[in-house]
């Protein structure tokens, strides 16, 4: 039989879809790209803001359209599921197969219940677990890691080393959707990436909710600096970047091993949300603006060229035009290289739900622009710093005219971040490979160059 795949959400939902393609693999289905070619479709949802609830809906619909001619079994996996379980078996009766994150553990037996018994209407008698019952959920067995189905190119991978997120941020359904924070183990981790480094892969991205707090609930203390250090060992991995690093969690340990480490990219994501004290403390974010502030100068200090992003939240029950402000005149200060920025979503089941002074959107909509809008003259200028510098840069594809190569450089996180469009005036296939390239011309989130010496 032929399964096409449907992955949605971030990145750490995209190894959870590798996982489950690598079952089907392995079980002598042919995976497909065309859903018109299926004889089951699966996706996998995301269920943590609005607009991802809709986009994880409409495409379930349009999915279930493909019922009519060749698809026999529509499958859904993932957050949206974890989170509406009872509500989407209502709600979707074209729906074959709901798996909750909190049967991961048993996925393959209950697809072969769908497939070889077609009895999966049994699965449809459960009830949903209450948000205050949510326990630790089952994680993926080491073997079904190491057998994962690498969908993201030749050169990169995601390496996610823990499940769920103990934060407890007020606006956030994560914790009741995939549970309390568990760090995989280490040796785990390392052979999954020495797996992927004899495939090919040249850069691994370390994912969790939050990287920080890995080690601590197995080890009895933070080991990320430890684990990084360990994957840049493996001789065939040129670049590591590590994602989502809450500030209370940066140690000195780990900025030393950034600022020395040559395979490490001197690259911070950290999400701050926002700046004003009150607002971080609604939030039950925990840090505070002296601390973010006096975090920043020192990583800045350590590592001189070190690329920053942050992610914020506006529009957040209670923010007031003087604590919105107050974030605006720090963006200006900070100088964030890369920033997102998010309006507050209304989740249920969160404590921010019940937040008196909720915001209104035009509101929400404005504090965005306003923000969006002073990282635009903010990055166009960090930009322009970079013409004239040369950089080591990954090849990844190329124009259709051939006449530009494009490709990433270190401080660049693929889907991410931006890229470098290099004039490829001789004609050169270099793709999967390291060139150097003197950044010539840029725009507010590109760089454009010309070829260095030659490949790396």
């Amino acid at each position: 039989m032929k399964i096409g795949f449907v992955s949605l959400g971030c990145s750490k939902n995209l190894i959870d879809t590798e996982i489950t393609i690598g079952m089907f693999k392995q079980n002598n289905y042919k995976i497909v790209n065309n859903p018109e070619e299926a004889d089951i479709i699966a996706i996998n949802t995301c269920g943590f803001i609005d607009q991802a609830k809709e986009e994880a809906i409409n495409t379930i619909l349009e999915m279930a359209n493909y019922k009519k001619e060749k698809c026999k079994y529509l499958i859904v996996m993932g957050c949206l599921v974890q989170r509406y379980y009872n509500e989407l078996i209502k709600l979707l009766p074209e729906v074959d197969l709901f798996i909750k994150l909190e049967d991961y553990d048993k996925i393959w037996n209950m697809i072969e219940d769908l497939v070889k018994r077609d009895i999966a209407t049994k699965t449809k008698n459960k009830t949903s677990k209450k948000i205050s019952e949510i326990k630790p959920l089952p994680m993926f067995s080491y073997e079904q890691y190491i057998n994962r189905t690498i969908t993201t190119g030749k050169n990169y991978a995601y390496l996610k080393i823990g499940e769920g997120c103990s934060n407890k941020c007020t606006y956030c359904a994560i914790p009741y959707i995939r549970g309390p924070f568990v760090s995989r183990k280490m040796e785990d981790i390392i052979n999954e990436a020495k797996m992927l480094a004899k495939k090919g892969i040249k850069e691994i991205i370390v994912i969790a909710q939050d990287t920080t707090k890995y080690g601590i609930d197995i080890y009895g203390e933070p080991k990320l600096a430890k684990l990084l250090q360990e994957i840049s060992k493996i001789k065939e991995i040129k670049w590591i970047h590590f994602l989502y690093s809450y500030p209370e969690g940066i140690t000195d340990e780990l900025i030393e091993t950034v600022a020395s480490n040559k395979k490490i990219s001197k690259y911070f994501d950290i999400p701050i949300q926002h700046i004003s004290d009150n607002v971080l403390k609604r939030m039950n974010r925990k840090t505070s603006k002296k601390q973010i502030t006096e975090l920043l100068e020192k990583i800045r200090s350590k590592i001189p060229d070190v690329t920053l992003r942050t992610s914020l939240i506006v529009g957040f029950p209670g923010e007031t035009e003087e604590e919105f402000e107050e974030l605006k005149q720090f963006i200006k200060t900070a100088k964030f290289d890369k920033l997102g920025t998010f309006m507050y979503s209304k989740e249920e089941g969160t404590p921010a739900e019940k937040l008196p002074n909720q915001i209104h959107g035009n509101t929400k909509k404005s504090r965005y622009n306003q923000i969006m809008k002073e990282q635009k003259g903010i990055s166009e200028e960090i930009q322009k710093s970079k013409i004239g510098k040369e950089y080591e840069v990954l090849i990844e594809d190329k124009s259709f005219d051939g006449k530009y190569l494009i490709g990433r450089t270190m401080q660049d996180v693929p889907e991410i971040d931006g890229l470098v469009y290099i004039k490829n005036e001789k004609n050169q296939d270099l793709v999967n490979q390291f060139v150097k390239c003197k950044i010539i011309e840029t725009n507010e989130y590109d760089l454009i160059g010309q070829l260095g010496t030659g490949t790396v």
